[in-house]
């Protein structure tokens, strides 16, 4: 038990130093625009990380090889920690209640930290252009680090090889490599992260440049990294609704590249384009969001909003269905104002999510298509005769039939544990908000537990403490997919 420890503090404590870096990174913005007063409260945070990382790993660093167990127990501990730590900057540059920007309540700090990195995008802040720049670009950044993961980051920076690298690659959710090695695999994802967030910057400014209705610089940077990380936070009040359609096209194509999976960005910039366009999360991606977007806009066209302006219907709606199944947060439309329907058809949106091994939360495209393919199966076995043999094939990677179950169950068993924990969430939600429509509730919790951000206007400072707790479970547990929570609370009551 001692060594278990042991190695969950060495690997936490790795953590946490890397997150304070970053964070005094954060210092440039206080420093560029005057906020000298700013200085402190990121000064303070950073020394909270280093304070608790680095004893942990100096005097741990010699512990044993992690396992899954370990990293899955790290993972879920640390993504907490770090977002308890990352409540600082809210309440120390945030705390006051004469301003309604900035009235952050310690459980109301806590709630848009763990937004922030674990990339949901539902704040509980009112006027998002009121804040000063450096608690804007803190929520910036912890998306945007968030968005690909701390652990991540870490392996790319610290890991050798043959550290318990993969175990720990795996404990946020991913299994895809890149290259032969997990290191090189982490570093890979982070220069392709890097690359896309510098391309979106120029692609938004640019746009203004041109068109005279986009962002300005520190918009663009701001949005894009946000938009890339699939995490949704804005610096306007109304997040993306004042800029021209062009501007609203480019969040569009930002929102997408980050909700497609980094292997099949490495074969994009390796040239492979057929390669790229023939990989099934983002075949799949696509198809969705024509379908999604279709039928979102034919619904709306009876709503009153729109006086039957079909145009303006295909605008907004496919805005919104990209947002929702990239699990970006992005809004042009108060979507309060939608029908039941449509916000179900979000919903379903933000619940199946982008592809596994990309920024985007949700169930995962990846195992939307082993169920679908799944089910053809079964009902293909059983319609047939006995004897006959099937193929089974995943793309273009052929599997025995063994093989292909197992993979199907697996995913059928983590989707089944998702909506079981969205229903629960959905009914304590509900029980403490009784005046709030049923399909709201389910909107929200679906956001919250997706990783998204999009509402109907119930996140609020003003919500139930048992609602936000319950909405910061949802975050926790959409981001670690489950699985890591699950073995985090088992070691905790002691039981093997």
């Amino acid at each position: 038990m001692l060594d278990s420890l042991k190695i969950v503090l060495r690997d936490l404590g790795a953590i946490l130093i890397i997150v304070g870096f970053i964070t005094l990174s954060v210092l440039i913005v206080p420093f560029v625009f005057g906020e000298y007063s700013n200085i402190h409260p990121i000064l303070i945070t950073a020394a909270v990380y280093f304070a608790l990382g680095l004893p942990m790993y100096l005097g741990c660093k010699n512990a044993g090889e992690t396992t899954l167990k370990h990293a899955m127990s790290t993972a879920a501990f640390g993504w907490l920690l770090i977002s308890f730590i990352g409540s600082i900057p809210f309440l120390l540059i945030g705390y006051d209640k004469t301003n309604p920007a900035l009235a952050l309540d310690p459980l109301s700090a806590f709630f848009e930290s763990v937004a922030g990195w674990t990339g949901t995008g539902l704040t509980m802040i009112v006027h998002e252009n009121l804040l000063p720049y450096t608690l804007q670009f803190w929520r910036t950044m912890i998306q945007w680090i968030g968005g690909v993961g701390v652990i991540v980051l870490t392996l790319a920076i610290l890991a050798r090889p043959g550290t318990g690298s993969f175990t720990l690659y795996k404990s946020e959710g991913r299994g895809h490599k890149i290259q032969p090695s997990i290191v090189s695999t982490v570093r890979t994802i982070w220069w392709i992260f890097l690359f896309y967030t510098i391309i979106g910057i120029i692609i938004l400014y640019v746009v203004n440049l041109l068109t005279g209705s986009g962002m300005n610089l520190w918009q663009s940077i701001n949005h894009c990294m946000t938009g890339i990380s699939t995490g949704g936070f804005s610096v306007t009040d109304d997040s993306i609704a004042s800029y021209g359609v062009i501007t609203q096209l480019a969040v569009v194509f930002i929102m997408m590249m980050g909700a497609i999976a980094f292997v099949a960005h490495y074969d994009l910039l390796k040239g492979r384009i057929k390669k790229f366009f023939s990989d099934a999360q983002t075949q799949a991606l696509l198809v969705l969001i024509l379908i999604g977007g279709a039928a979102l806009a034919i619904i709306n066209l009876n709503n009153p909003v729109y006086h039957g302006n079909m145009l303006q219907s295909i605008k907004e709606s496919g805005f919104q269905f990209v947002s929702a199944i990239t699990c970006t947060g992005f809004s042009t439309v108060d979507i309060d104002r939608w029908s039941g329907v449509a916000k179900l058809i979000l919903s379903f949106g933000m619940v199946i999510g982008g592809a596994a091994g990309s920024t985007a939360g949700g169930i995962k495209l990846f195992r939307a298509i082993l169920l679908a393919k799944g089910t053809g199966w079964r009902i293909r076995k059983a319609i047939s005769t006995p004897r006959r043999v099937f193929s089974y094939k995943l793309g273009k990677k052929a599997l025995s039939a063994e093989d292909a179950f197992e993979e199907v169950n697996e995913a059928a068993i983590i989707s089944f544990m998702w909506l079981i924990l969205l229903f629960v969430g959905t009914i304590i939600v509900s029980y403490t908000l009784p005046t709030k429509p049923i399909i709201d509730v389910i909107f929200e919790v679906c956001s919250a537990q997706g990783n998204v951000g999009l509402t109907t206007g119930i996140t609020s400072v003003m919500m139930p403490p048992i609602a936000k707790l319950v909405l910061i479970f949802s975050m926790w547990i959409g981001r670690l997919e489950i699985i890591p929570v699950l073995v985090f609370i088992k070691t905790i009551i002691g039981r093997n």
